[in-house]
C-alpha cells in the first residue's frame, strides 16, 4: 500500500466516494465489535457536533466523558513538565488525573547499557514500563503520553492496561511540532535530499 503517495484524481475519491482499492479483500469486522465501536465512532460524532473547532485538548475530555471515564493518566517527559502541570491542572477539572514522569524510579543509564551524554555525571535512564505500571495500579481508564521519546513511547503502549492516546509527541529540534516538516520549505528540501 501506498495511500500517502496516491496519484488519484480528485486525490480525496476515497473519503468522498468510499473508493475501495483493496478489492474488498480485506474485512473491517473488528470496527463493528461492541468493545471497539465507541473507539472507532466518537471522533466521528464530535465532528458532525462540532465540525472542525475541537483543539487535541477537547477531543480528549469529550471522549474521556463520552467514555464515561473517571481515571485519566499522563505519561510525560521530564522535558515538558510545565506543560504536563498545565495539562493536569485543566484535567483534574474534569477527571481524577494521575501523572507520571518518565524519570521514574530514578534507573541510572549506566546499569542498562545506554550511553551517557556526558561521561562524568550520573544519568537517569527514562522509565516508560514502571510509568506504565504505576498508572495500571491507579486503575486509569485512559493514559495520554505527553512527548515521550521514540521507543519509549512504544513501551508505554506496550504496558499500559488502559488505551493510550497521544497528547504530544517529543520534537527537541521543531518545538514538539513534527509535522514543521511537511509545512516548511525548507525542512522539506533539506529531508527530501537525504533520498
Amino acid at each position: 500500500m501506498k495511500c500517502a503517495s496516491c496519484k488519484m484524481k480528485p486525490r480525496n475519491k476515497c473519503d468522498k466516494e468510499g473508493f475501495d482499492c483493496t478489492g474488498g479483500k480485506m474485512s473491517i469486522d473488528e470496527c463493528l465489535e461492541e468493545a471497539n465501536k465507541p473507539f472507532h465512532r466518537l471522533s466521528g460524532h464530535f465532528q458532525k457536533e462540532c465540525g472542525n473547532n475541537l483543539s487535541r485538548l477537547d477531543e480528549v475530555i469529550k471522549f474521556a466523558q463520552a467514555m464515561g471515564y473517571k481515571k485519566i493518566g499522563m505519561a510525560f517527559c521530564v522535558g515538558l513538565a510545565d506543560e504536563a502541570a498545565v495539562l493536569e491542572e485543566i484535567l483534574s477539572q474534569y477527571f481524577e488525573v494521575h501523572s507520571t514522569c518518565c524519570k521514574i524510579g530514578g534507573p541510572k543509564k549506566e546499569d542498562f547499557d545506554v550511553p551517557k551524554v556526558k561521561e562524568e555525571k550520573v544519568e537517569i535512564l527514562c522509565n516508560p514500563v514502571l510509568q506504565a505500571k504505576m498508572l495500571n495500579k491507579k486503575e486509569t481508564e485512559l493514559n495520554l503520553e505527553v512527548g515521550l521519546c521514540v521507543g519509549h513511547d512504544i513501551l508505554f503502549k506496550k504496558y499500559s492496561k488502559a488505551p493510550v492516546t497521544t497528547f504530544a509527541v517529543k520534537d527537541r529540534v521543531l518545538g514538539h511540532n513534527p509535522l514543521a516538516v511537511c509545512y516548511s520549505s525548507y525542512l522539506r528540501k533539506k529531508y527530501l535530499k537525504k533520498k
